[in-house]
């Protein structure tokens, strides 16, 4: 199933969720405490449609917690792979179906998008990311992380909804780069595929809810975290690393 967590995402919400139905059933979208009117307009998609469902939380409980109550739910419906987007239009939805592929036929990994970027990306953006990268790498000893930040990813569910069960991050902002190396900690593998990516200016209707100050701040602190959590793994991940395991 493909699962879009979404807040007040402007219109390019209706066109991601399309685009996404065109390729996959079924697609979930879980509106994160939305005040723009987004949540009662998927919700009149979803009327006309079986394929695509709607869940509406009360308030705004970040990307990872949205991620999370969606991951739940599928879980108690039987699902065992989710392929996570963004609603804002700039993951690549004619790809859903590469990457499915790519999970079915190693279910036990994880299918990370690899995002490559057009020459109008901004540049802080794309050279910002290299330093998440580089830590994310250091902390699971190089084990293939192609890119920590990108959310166009698929996820074997229960390995994950253990691994936000054992500890209370991951629930906003730092969700997708701390997801990938607990994962890799628990022994699931990276695949990496390579995914287009598009920044929308406001006058195409692009939204974006990036804050550098807050979310980088947000970040210094995850990989602080991870970085503890890597240096009291680092006999593990080395006699992983040692016998061909990680």
């Amino acid at each position: 199933m493909v699962l879009i967590p979404s807040y007040n995402p402007g219109p390019k919400v209706y066109e991601t969720v399309l685009l996404a139905r065109a390729q996959w059933t079924p697609v979930w979208v879980v509106v994160d405490g939305s005040t723009d009117g987004s949540a009662e307009a998927l919700q009149a998609m979803a009327a006309q449609d079986d394929g695509l469902k709607v869940w509406v939380l009360p308030r705004n409980v970040g990307k990872g917690a949205a991620v999370l109550y969606g991951l739940d739910t599928a879980s108690k419906q039987g699902f065992t792979h989710a392929l996570t987007m963004d609603s804002d239009g700039q993951h690549p939805a004619h790809l859903i179906a590469d990457f499915m592929a790519a999970s079915a036929a190693q279910p036990g990994a994880m299918v990370l998008g690899v995002p490559v970027f057009a020459a109008d990306a901004p540049r802080l953006r794309v050279n910002g990311r290299k330093v998440s990268n580089g830590w994310a790498n250091l902390e699971t000893l190089w084990a293939g992380i192609g890119d920590s930040l990108f959310g166009f990813r698929v996820y074997p569910i229960e390995p994950l909804r253990q691994v936000m069960a054992g500890q209370r991050w991951m629930r906003r902002f730092d969700f997708d780069p701390e997801a990938v190396v607990r994962m890799c900690w628990r022994g699931v593998r990276p695949v990496n595929l390579p995914a287009t990516v598009r920044y929308f200016r406001a006058d195409e209707g692009g939204v974006s809810h990036f804050n550098y100050l807050r979310d980088n701040l947000l970040l210094t602190w995850m990989h602080s975290r991870l970085f503890l959590g890597f240096l009291l793994r680092l006999p593990v991940l080395l006699a992983k690393r040692v016998l061909g395991r990680g």
